[in-house]
């Protein structure tokens, strides 16, 4: 029975952190079509948070990466698995939830990956099996040099793209030009909210299947169960539908000042990537890809400007990632372990609780939402106290 109430207790922290992903990373897929008025802001995550969920049923090779590259989870049964599993999705939460609070597009993948890490690395030295609870070769291949190569391509995929479609409507309306890109971006913005479930929803399967087998329910062997689909699919969407305003605001205002071409180039771009991993069952980092893309806009087109000021915030934020999640995993899992059982559990749940209530309730200090995600940008992620500036994107009425 104490294992049952462990295994509920996990699921529902899975798919908290599945919620958080969401939310998080609804930026990757519509910042810039809200930036640009192809969609008005509550349409747009609307719309990303439908897609999501159809994108989460259509692919499960990255959920089998999470379930056997980058763990090595097979001396640990029972509760003990458990507790590895739950201690690294804390550590991905948290993660998750501090860099949204400042309004950093950092990767959910690494915040999930590090958390689990460090759990599954303190656990195989505590139990003498070294650093053996981690495939570091999984790691490296299928986390490490997707991360360090993901936002390069996107951002020279990006770039020519953006480059390309000014050279070839150059001799086009401004007018007309900018509606007909408003209109591509519907189409482009949605296809990476489509790739966005087939890649990011699949983490969290695969680490409820994980508690799904140190409890017994499933083996190895087996497929995911239909309902641990259904329920990442339907927590991924929830979480896109509330929106991550204050994400959206540092990628469609903060990095580049965009306009409707250079949106449709960074959204196809991104799109292409995601889904090309997805297919290989890498667990790439969407907001890596999607700020890559943006990027490459900026540098794509002549004139534009690209604020490296909120570009090396995020680089920051990108490479303590890992470190910071399994620096919590590994802290909760140790916590967990000293009071044992259901009761340590319990009070690794409670803090989650208390820590998550607490950055709610400071983000409430200097909200953003659909209202106030769009306004000029002075520099920092929240609009009040914004000083008025001229916009320097193109402006066109459609």
């Amino acid at each position: 029975m104490e294992e049952l109430l462990i295994l509920i207790l996990v699921v529902i922290t899975a798919l908290a952190f599945d919620f958080t992903n969401g939310f998080h990373d609804t930026g990757n897929a519509m910042a810039t079509s809200i930036a640009t008025g192809a969609l008005k802001p509550k349409v747009a995550v609307t719309l990303s948070a439908v897609l999501n969920l159809v994108g989460a049923f259509l692919s499960i090779e990255v959920a089998k990466t999470v379930g056997g590259d980058v763990v090595n989870l097979d001396k640990a049964q029972g509760e003990a698995l458990m507790l590895i599993v739950f201690a690294g999705l804390v550590g991905g939460i948290i993660w998750n939830l501090l860099t949204w609070l400042f309004g950093l597009p950092s990767s959910s993948s690494h915040a999930l990956f590090g958390g689990l890490i460090g759990a599954a690395l303190v656990w195989s030295m505590v139990h003498g099996f070294g650093g053996g609870g981690v495939e570091w070769g999984g790691i490296i291949a299928k986390v490490i040099i997707p991360a360090l190569l993901a936002p390069v391509v996107a951002a020279l995929v990006a770039a020519v793209g953006t480059k390309a479609v000014y050279r070839i409507t150059s001799k086009a309306p401004e007018g007309s030009r900018t509606k007909g890109f408003r209109w591509g971006q519907i189409g482009s913005a949605s296809l990476v909210s489509l790739a966005h479930g087939t890649n990011d929803a699949q983490k969290t399967m695969g680490v409820i299947f994980l508690a799904l087998i140190a409890h017994g329910a499933v083996t190895g062997e087996d497929d995911i169960p239909f309902w641990v689909k259904a329920s990442c699919a339907l927590a991924i969407a929830l979480g896109t539908y509330l929106g991550g305003w204050r994400i959206i605001r540092t990628l469609g205002k903060g990095l580049v000042e965009i306009s409707a071409p250079q949106g449709m180039a960074a959204e196809t771009s991104s799109a292409a990537i995601i889904l090309t991993s997805s297919h290989l069952g890498l667990p790439l980092s969407t907001t890596h890809v999607a700020t890559g893309s943006i990027l490459g806009t900026g540098l794509g087109k002549k004139g534009a400007e690209v604020r490296w000021s909120v570009a090396g915030r995020m680089g920051l934020a990108w490479l303590i990632t890992l470190p910071a999640a399994a620096a919590v995993g590994a802290a909760c899992w140790g916590l967990g372990h000293l009071v044992g059982g259901l009761y340590g559990t319990l009070l690794i749940f409670a803090l989650l609780v208390v820590t998550c209530t607490a950055i709610w309730l400071r983000s409430r200090r200097n909200a953003v939402d659909s209202k106030n995600v769009n306004d000029d940008w002075d520099g920092k992620q929240t609009p009040e106290a914004a000083v008025p500036e001229t916009p320097i994107r193109e402006t066109a009425s459609v």
